[in-house]
């Protein structure tokens, strides 16, 4: 978290607006903002920490871990249904923190996307085996799909994020969604090869450092909004949003 506080004063030098919650009602928020903090350390945690003999971080990607029949599925849907209510506690958050309307639409984002963790569980994939052996049925489909209305949410919820603060937020929001483009591509050029159960020596690293990206950004909106009470509305170090 320290980190973060950092990345986010060197981003801006916020001022509180006025009507900012206080008392009661600015604990609670703030313990809601702090819940997408934790969400994005948990996460980080289960795609860094949770691996089964064999597995590698760098050329599989965390669904292999979720996979049917990997030992590491339940696991996973234990810590992924509190990242879910994690998740789902932040956009209350951010909503609760919102004094324009691109915040307010970033916290409806992010309350979709973890409301996608209900429908996570009922879509495994299988595993490169099965897949390669003609062995995919519906619940790979659904996963597929699934996971680009997911990173759909997420390109959403930067973009919209962006106007929220200062310059230097946008700056760093844009900059966030050319990472996500980048190894996003790098990522789809292997996936055939995992369906293929061929090689895919870097598509793990490359879609985790996309999803680090993504946690990152939670992290500091959550420390931004955390430090300034509510967004800030064309205010920004050196000139306006």
């Amino acid at each position: 978290m320290l980190a973060a506080t950092r990345v986010a004063t060197s981003l801006e030098k916020p001022r509180p607006l006025p009507g900012a919650a206080s008392g009661s009602n600015d604990k609670r928020r703030k313990t809601l903002l702090a819940c997408g903090i934790g969400s994005s350390f948990l996460y980080a945690a289960m795609i860094l920490g949770i691996r089964y003999e064999g597995y590698s971080l760098i050329s599989q990607v965390p669904s292999e871990l979720t996979a049917i029949g990997a030992p590491t599925q339940q696991l996973w849907a234990r810590l992924g249904a509190i990242y879910t209510l994690l998740v789902a506690a932040f956009g209350w958050g951010i909503w609760g923190s919102g004094r324009n309307r691109a915040l307010r639409i970033v916290g409806a984002l992010i309350l979709a996307y973890a409301s996608l963790g209900l429908l996570w569980p009922f879509a495994p994939m299988h595993q490169r085996e099965v897949l390669a052996a003609g062995g995919g049925t519906l619940s790979d489909t659904m996963h597929v799909a699934l996971g680009g209305v997911t990173v759909f949410l997420m390109f959403l919820a930067i973009g919209f994020g962006a106007t929220a603060f200062g310059k230097r937020f946008r700056v760093y929001s844009i900059a966030s969604i050319i990472v996500l483009l980048a190894f996003g591509g790098l990522t789809f050029l292997e996936a055939p090869h995992l369906e293929a159960n061929l090689s895919t020596p870097w598509i793990g690293l490359w879609e985790r450092i996309n999803i680090g990206v993504f946690l990152l950004w939670v992290v500091v909106l959550a420390t931004m909004l955390w430090r300034t009470g509510s967004a800030q509305v064309a205010i920004a170090e050196g000139g306006t949003s």
